[in-house]
């Protein structure tokens, strides 16, 4: 199948991720990482990010109870940022350090963990 044939795909709508315990994900997507609140729905929880909906749900059934894939998120000042994620509690998984170097910018990236166990990131591009 080539490209042609299904079309160009646009920026992502909505990622999915699972939580063990609804109340206390939400608690930490809105008050620790402090991502806009939308809605809930039964399981389902919803967060702005950025334009992109994030989904987070307690899962109903085995095949979707499992981590989810890794969610990188932006930031202007990856140091202040991590610094900041720290003061609220976060779990480290692995401190700002430089993954890439391109051509004119530096790609930093951080590793920690959300209330659910699963890997976040963020991430940053600082000019050379």
């Amino acid at each position: 199948m080539s490209s042609e044939s299904i079309g160009r795909l646009g920026r992502l709508g909505q990622i999915a991720t699972r939580a063990k315990d609804l109340d206390r994900a939400v608690a930490f997507y809105r008050d620790v990482l402090g991502l806009p609140f939308l809605y809930r729905f039964g399981s389902l929880a919803f967060f702005d990010c950025a334009g992109t909906r994030l989904l987070i749900e307690t899962p109903q059934t085995p095949e979707f109870d499992h981590p989810g894939s890794v969610l990188y998120f932006t930031v202007e000042d990856i140091n202040r940022t991590w610094e900041q994620l720290i003061g609220a509690g976060v779990q480290a998984v692995d401190s700002p350090h430089i993954v890439g170097q391109l051509e004119t910018v530096d790609v930093w990236m951080a590793f920690f963990r959300d209330s659910e166990e699963n890997t976040l990131a963020i991430m940053c591009e600082v000019p050379r």
